[in-house]
Formats: C-alpha cells, sequence, structure tokens
C-alpha cells in the first residue's frame, strides 16, 4: 500500500512553498475580522488635530484669551490620551462632532468650551478632516506605485538581452526584448506617479476658515492654520472650500488610469504564463494550487489584480454620480456620500499595486521558448523589409516580397533565415536577438530607455517624500504649540 507524504499546511498538490505573506495579506486576511479597526477614534483624532491648529490661531489673533485656549487644549490633549473614552458611550444622535463638543462643555462649562467652534463650521471643519483622512491611503498608494515602478526597472535591466516577441492582436509581431517590455510599462507607471502627486497637490489647500459657506467675521487666520496642519496654502473661495471635494474625484480617476494598465499587463503575463505559451514561469511563492486537481499551478494572483484593479473606476463613477445630484454648495450627497468611494477605491488600487509588484519580481522569463517563438513567428519579416527599402526598393514591393518569403518558409519548413535569398548584396542577420538590438530608434529595443526613467523615480520620490515629510513635521511642530500653551 502507498503512504502518503506527511502534509504541514503549507504544501497542496505539486507545491511545497506557502503563498507569499504581502499576497497572503492582501488575497486571504480580507476575510479576518479587523477588530483593531477604530474609525470612530480615527475621526476624533482628526477632529482634535483641527480643533487644536484652530485654538492656537484664535489664541495667536487674540479672538480667544489664552488662558481659556489653554484650559480647552488641556481638556482635548487629556482626551487624545485616553483614546477618548469619556466620549465614546456618549449619545450621538447629531452626530460625532457634537457630541464631543457637548462633552467638553460640560467639562469646563459653556464660557469655555462653548468657544471651540467660534469662526468655524462642521461644513469646514468637516473638508478640512476628508482632506487630513485621505493623506494616509493616498502615501500608501505612492509607496506601492513607487515600488513597482522600481521592481519593473530592476527587472528590465535584468532582461535587457532576453529576446522575445511583441505581440499585436496576439500574434508574433517584432522581436523586442522582456526588460524592453518591461520598461514600456514602466514608462507608463511613472507616468501615474506623476498624476498622482498632481491630484495630491489639492490635498494641500486648507479650507479651514471658510464657515458654513460664506466665510465668517471673525478674523481667523487661515494661512496659520493651514501651516500648522502641514497645507501649503488657503482656498480662496468659502464656497468651493466646502462645496467642492475634486481633490476625491482627482485621485480616484488617476487611480483608475493606473488600474487600467494593471489589468492590461494582468492579462499580458496571464497570457504568458500559461502553459500553452510558457514564455514565464512564476515563482512558487506566488501561485496557488488546486482543492482538487493536484497537478495545478494557477498564478490566480494576476486575477486579483484585474479584479481589484477595477475598484477606482467603479469608485470614480460611483461618487462623480453622487456629486452630479447636489448644488454647488455643502451637501451630504458630495461630502458623506460621494466620499465614502474614495477609500476603498485607493485601497483595492494600492492592492492591486503590490500585487503586480509580487508578480514582477517574482517571475522569470524563460529565454530559449521566448527565442523560439520569436523565429517562429517570423518576426523578423519587417526588418527584412525595411532592409531591402534601404537597399532601394520601394516600401510596399518589399512589404510583398517578404510576405512571399514567409509563406515559401512555411511551406517548405525551413526559417526565415534559410529561405530570405535575394539578388545583390543584401544578407543581413536575421536572428530575432539580432534584429532587436538593430530597432535602435523610435524608442526601439535597441535603445537603453532606463537612465531617464531612474532620473524621472528619482525625482518623483524627492516629491513625494517631501509632501510626506511636510505633513509630518506639521504635526510635531502644532503638538509644540500646544504644549507651550497648554501650559501657559
Amino acid at each position: 500500500m502507498t503512504t502518503a507524504p506527511a502534509r504541514d499546511g503549507v504544501a497542496t498538490g505539486r507545491l511545497s512553498s506557502a503563498l507569499d505573506p504581502e499576497a497572503h495579506a492582501i488575497v486571504y486576511d480580507q476575510y479576518v475580522s479587523e477588530e483593531s479597526a477604530d474609525p470612530l477614534g480615527s475621526e476624533l483624532r482628526r477632529i482634535s488635530e483641527v480643533d487644536r491648529a484652530h485654538l492656537i490661531m484664535l489664541s495667536e489673533r487674540g479672538v480667544v484669551e489664552p488662558a481659556r485656549a489653554a484650559a480647552l487644549l488641556r481638556a482635548v490633549e487629556q482626551l487624545r490620551a485616553g483614546n477618548f473614552g469619556p466620549v465614546r458611550g456618549r449619545p450621538m444622535p447629531r452626530g460625532v462632532y457634537l457630541a464631543y463638543e457637548g462633552f467638553l462643555i460640560e467639562q469646563l462649562g459653556d464660557e469655555t468650551g462653548g468657544i471651540l467652534h467660534t469662526g468655524r463650521s462642521r461644513n469646514d471643519l468637516n473638508a478640512t478632516t476628508a482632506r487630513l483622512k485621505a493623506r494616509t491611503p493616498y502615501l500608501a498608494l505612492l509607496d506601492a506605485v513607487d515600488k513597482l515602478a522600481a521592481a519593473l526597472m530592476e527587472k528590465a535591466d535584468r532582461y535587457a538581452d532576453v529576446t522575445m516577441p511583441a505581440y499585436t492582436h496576439g500574434q508574433p509581431a517584432v522581436p523586442i526584448t522582456y526588460g524592453h517590455y518591461l520598461t514600456g510599462v514602466a514608462v507608463a507607471v511613472l507616468r501615474a506617479y506623476g498624476q498622482l502627486l498632481d491630484a495630491g497637490r489639492q490635498l494641500d489647500v486648507n479650507p479651514l476658515g471658510a464657515g458654513a459657506i460664506g466665510g465668517t467675521s471673525v478674523p481667523v487666520d487661515p494661512e496659520r492654520t493651514a501651516q500648522l496642519l502641514g497645507f501649503t496654502e488657503a482656498a480662496p473661495n468659502s464656497v468651493d472650500a466646502v462645496a467642492s471635494r475634486d481633490f476625491a474625484l482627482n485621485l480616484l480617476s488617476t487611480s483608475a488610469m493606473l488600474g487600467v494598465t494593471l489589468a492590461r499587463v494582468a492579462r499580458d503575463l496571464s497570457v504568458w504564463t500559461s502553459e500553452e505559451a510558457a514564455l514565464l514561469r512564476v515563482a512558487d511563492t506566488l501561485v496557488g494550487s488546486s482543492s482538487m486537481m493536484p497537478q495545478k499551478r494557477n498564478p490566480f494572483l494576476l486575477e486579483h489584480i484585474q479584479g481589484r484593479s477595477t475598484a477606482s473606476l467603479g469608485a470614480f463613477v460611483g461618487a462623480a454620480s453622487a456629486m452630479t445630484t447636489a448644488g454647488y454648495t455643502n451637501a451630504i450627497a458630495v461630502g458623506t456620500e460621494a466620499m465614502r468611494h474614495l477609500w476603498p477605491g485607493l485601497s483595492d488600487t494600492t492592492d492591486a499595486v503590490t500585487l503586480l509588484r509580487l508578480v514582477v519580481a517574482g517571475t522569470e522569463p524563460r529565454p530559449e521558448r521566448m527565442a523560439s517563438r520569436a523565429r517562429e513567428g517570423f518576426t523578423a519579416a519587417t526588418y527584412l523589409a525595411e532592409r531591402l527599402v534601404l537597399e532601394g526598393m520601394p516600401f510596399r514591393a518589399a512589404h510583398h516580397l517578404v510576405g512571399e518569403t514567409v509563406l515559401a518558409a512555411l511551406d517548405s519548413g525551413r526559417s526565415l533565415e534559410e529561405t530570405a535569398r535575394f539578388e545583390g548584396a543584401l544578407a543581413p542577420d536575421l536572428a530575432p536577438a539580432s534584429v532587436a538590438a538593430a530597432c535602435a530608434h523610435g524608442g526601439g529595443p535597441g535603445t537603453d530607455g532606463l537612465p531617464p526613467l531612474r532620473r524621472q523615480l528619482a525625482a518623483h520620490r524627492a516629491e513625494s517624500t517631501a509632501r510626506r515629510n511636510r505633513w509630518s513635521d506639521a504635526g510635531a511642530q502644532l503638538t509644540e504649540a500646544v504644549q507651550k500653551a497648554a501650559a501657559a
């Protein structure tokens, strides 16, 4: 009797390696309850962050007595230190903010607790906290895109000499290299990186001070609260400040365009990793097996990429559709219903980017198979026609002649090199690798397109890092200002 090998919970069928931990967290841990998530605490922390900046500004402007501002700041800091425990159990019939403000009024009295909302509305407060909330998923997406671009370029450099067919309409077209293909994907990813940075500039506009919609007669200083909260400028118009959430639409539309690229690349890799094509092999740590069929190696992460890459597109349609129902003013349809689409849209796009980076990094080309398909697909035919043109033959005549030569090669079972014997001195090297190297014009595989991409990545990374550091530094500076004011 045959004894089955012992299983350790990792091996499945022919696979003996566990799934990559990053990939596992994305595709399987979604089913694990996120008990540590604390949306109420996170929202209260963002509200209190705005409160801290607002109180510092009101005190500096002489709108609020420093002693009252100090007492209120101390109460806010105590709540933050205790993770807002006293507020959590309170009734919230009119929302989180009023319950939070009501607690402070009960603790400090109306003359102190009641000054918190001076020169401010929930409208400009919500517009401000929405931008603060967007910073975290935005930076996560930027980080993921940065890592994907770096992985693409690293692999492009490594496989710059691995010849393969480029495909058009699913058929072998001309010889390129696997590195050249990955460089092309890197161009698109870096373009999306730059577009995300552009879209993120709207996150740096401070709406605080716009009030309900018409500003305020209180002499507030939006430039000062912008500085304390890490924004670069104040909103120039109070109507636009509370009516617009265009930053969300810009982030989603840019992410949607990136998602289109991710899905298209995933489709290519799905075809090339099939047993029939066999151009690429994905590492065991990035494939799945079958619960029934032990021979299977399923590159199933590519299907997750295709599925999640569409999230931002759906989110954009949902958010834009919600916004179109509202007038250009503060509106629940805009500030609440439209905004709820932003978070899953950005999160799922980030997951798709991460999964593609793992697949790119963990996939190896099969050079012999690629070279064979380039030869068998007669991918040097266009190059041969171009050689005839440079010898003086009109292109259409050369096109017909080479086409007839391909037919002759197919009939005889010979290669294009063996069949292409023309009168005259023409004897070009038709090996696909040689042809790819010869295509040094028009951004072809014979060029080195990586140096400018590396410079572009460095520039994008510097801008992203500067934005991250500004937001982080502002938080530290605000805490220092609060501590100083609270001690007065």
